[in-house]
């Protein structure tokens, strides 16, 4: 073959990666030493900064510019704390005013340690859900007067001797360790485990069983607390037995508040958001109306509706979490924690992105950690920005965290003062708060249709989780989703990308022939392409497919060739008719086209000893075809440990190693020219 045929603008000498280390003093970076570094890195200013983000903003603070509209958002959000508060509270079975709480204590830690702008920390309905699960199952059945000791999965009689919030801040108090520790170890990039998919699937199915858990509210009736799994199961079970006991009140009270909140969200809404930037109080408006209501017309004596109950004044006293407790309950603290800590994050960067600014995963952990431990001293349940909540806070015009100080002091003349207004509540209203908000989280069951579209093994884990977490539980079915999302990542890095490369005309470029028609395959030349990465583990799938693409396995070729020898020797000794067949027969299996074959590894990831062992094999194998195998384009890392694993193989060219699959080419070409005559030499049988 000439030069020419080959199309290759020989602009430059062929490299082979030895020689480019040479030529251009290639030196292995050294190992940072991290403490040194720290230590000499170290500038006091700098720490403080770094642990309190709020030192490095507050003083450029534009007073003038920004109070207002912080106010404004702080007001706002205020107002949305309330009824969120008091009816996610319920769902994570406490009493109403810890979702206050959840909205002061922790705020307040977080405005000295967050980075984030504009996320609103409280409650959160996936959050305070699993915090939920853990109360029922940890409290004293005592707690709840309408729990009526039924076998089957639900509450036993066993005391416990742990009240619900008691139980609610061993929960937080873990939840804070881990976060912490998460932090020191650098673990911020933990929440990667959730993926987009993950999180929808799972988010979706904690969507519904906070609408089954809410069913009872909305009726008016009375069943029991279920624990353990199979929750929904079991709930919808007691709603179908007691469904003739509907309290009608209470259904009346759900459907009014239900559709006055659509109706405003749905249509209201979008006008006023045309004309003002705060938008309506809905939620508000149906707490204080169905607060009034309630007391006027006696809601409580005369149809028996459940209401919110006692609600204290004040700030509460601090008191230490039951430790002894804890023990029990790591597995529930530690699902929360990367659950909340992944929603906090994903929220905080949607708003950095928006609106131009940074946000450090790190130090989120320690701001949550940091609030949780607070929040665990003074009755609170594990906090974690809410969408919607946020989203307001950024709408309205809040530009900094100055806007959760003022969210926080017209709290504190709730918890003051204002707290036992709403203890005429009916829990029909809240219910449907809760209900109303969720509308979100449910339509993501379209995300399964656009997963499907996009790739069947995303769909898979999205259908996977979100089936597990409503049939069987929570905590099971996000462990089910992430043990999903691990193994579709391992099948996909088991499964690499190969194909055979062809080169475009005058030019540099190789590319797959079986995408681009213009790449033309080089004759008596294979170029076999590899992505991913080659271990113990791939070894044989990369030995397969370079076989099944090259169409020429080597071990076979040797016998092939073996057999063709033998019967031609036969042949020309004896001359017998009786051969022709036999011969012919092998003659169609040997291949002589194959004259080098060219491993591009521009791809590879990584490589292991088991894999250097299993090319150095299949260059043997194709060496005894009189076949030349060179490696192209391996990464440094790759190429040391090609080096590393046999020097004394490498040192005698077994390895032919070369930086791109043009220098291999244009070597391969020149050997070819310069052994016989401007053409690659037949290979002799």
């Amino acid at each position: 073959m000439e030069a020419e045929d080959c199309h290759i603008r020989i602009d430059r000498p062929y490299y082979e990666h030895r020689k480019l280390r040479e030529d251009f003093y290639y030196e292995k970076p050294k190992k940072a030493n991290a403490a040194k570094e720290w230590s000499e890195n170290f500038r006091p200013k700098k720490f403080i900064v770094s642990v309190f983000p709020v030192f490095e903003w507050i003083f450029k603070y534009n007073w003038k510019k920004d109070i207002a509209p912080d106010i404004i958002a702080g007001f706002t959000v205020a107002i949305m704390h309330i009824p969120q508060g008091m009816a996610y509270a319920m769902l994570g079975n406490v009493p109403a005013i810890v979702g206050i709480y959840m909205a002061f204590f922790p705020v307040l830690v977080y405005f000295f340690f967050g980075t984030s702008r504009h996320n609103s920390l409280g409650t959160f309905s996936v959050a305070c859900l699993m915090t939920g699960k853990a109360v029922i199952e940890h409290s004293d059945p005592s707690y709840f007067a309408n729990s009526p000791e039924i076998s089957n999965g639900t509450m036993t009689g066993e005391p416990t001797g742990y009240s619900p919030v008691q139980v609610a801040t061993a929960v937080t108090f873990i939840v804070a360790l881990f976060q912490i520790a998460m932090y020191v170890l650098r673990l911020g990039i933990v929440s990667a485990l959730l993926s987009e998919t993950l999180v929808s699937g799972f988010t979706t199915g904690a969507a519904i069983h906070v609408l089954v858990s809410q069913i009872k509210d909305l009726l008016g009736l009375s069943i029991p607390k279920f624990k353990g799994n199979f929750v929904n199961i079991y709930t919808m079970i007691a709603v179908f037995e007691r469904i003739s006991s509907v309290n009608v009140a209470a259904l009346i009270i759900s459907a009014v508040t239900i559709f006055t909140s659509v109706i405003n969200n749905d249509y209201l809404k979008p006008i006023v958001a045309k004309k003002s930037p705060i938008p309506f109080p809905m939620e508000l408006v149906a707490v204080v109306v169905g607060t009034v209501v309630s007391k006027y017309c006696y809601l409580v004596d005369s149809y028996g509706i459940k209401v919110v109950g006692d609600i204290p004044v004040g700030i509460p006293e601090p008191h230490l979490p039951p430790f002894g407790l804890m023990s029990s309950m790591v597995v529930d603290g530690i699902t929360i924690a990367i659950v909340s800590y992944t929603i906090n994050l994903s929220m905080a960067l949607i708003f950095a992105q928006k609106l131009d600014y940074e946000v450090d995963a790190n130090q989120e952990l320690l701001a949550m950690g940091a609030g949780n431990i607070v929040g665990s001293f003074f009755s609170c349940m594990p906090v974690c920005a809410s969408l919607s909540r946020s989203l307001i806070q950024q709408v309205v015009g809040g530009v900094s965290q100055i806007a959760s100080i003022v969210s926080c002091a017209i709290l504190l003349a709730v918890l003051l003062w204002i707290g036992p207004f709403f203890e005429l509540l009916p829990k029909a209203v809240l219910a449907s708060v809760i209900v109303v908000a969720l509308k979100g989280m449910l339509l993501q069951t379209l995300d399964f249709l656009k997963f499907w579209k996009l790739s069947r093994i995303d769909a898979l884990v999205w259908a996977t989780t979100f089936l597990s977490v409503v049939f069987i539980g929570i905590d099971i079915g996000l462990g089910i989703g992430i043990a999903m999302s691990l193994f579709t990542i391992f099948v996909l890095s088991f499964r690499p990308y190969t194909c055979l490369l062809g080169e475009v005309p005058n030019t540099d470029f190789y590319l797959d022939i079986t995408r681009y028609k213009g790449a033309k395959e080089i004759k008596g030349m294979k170029i076999f392409h590899y992505s991913g990465g080659l271990n113990f583990a791939t070894k044989s799938i990369f030995k397969a497919d370079l076989i099944r693409l090259v169409g020429v396995n080597p071990q076979k070729e040797v016998i092939y060739r073996a057999k063709l020898a033998k019967y031609l020797d036969r042949a020309e000794e004896k001359s017998k008719k009786s051969l022709s067949t036999k011969l012919e027969r092998v003659q169609h299996k040997v291949n002589t086209d194959l004259r080098c074959l060219i491993l591009d590894f521009s791809s590879v990831s990584y490589i292991d000893p088991s894999g250097v062992t299993m090319l150095k094999s299949i260059i043997e194998s194709f060496m005894k075809l009189s076949v030349p195998v060179y490696i192209a384009g391996s990464k440094e890392h790759v190429y040391e440990m090609l080096t590393k694993c046999d020097p004394e193989y490498c040192k005698n060219l077994g390895f032919r190693l070369f930086p791109t699959v043009y220098d291999a080419h244009h070597y391969s070409t020149e050997i070819f020219r310069t052994s016989s005559n401007s053409s690659i030499s037949t290979i002799k049988i």
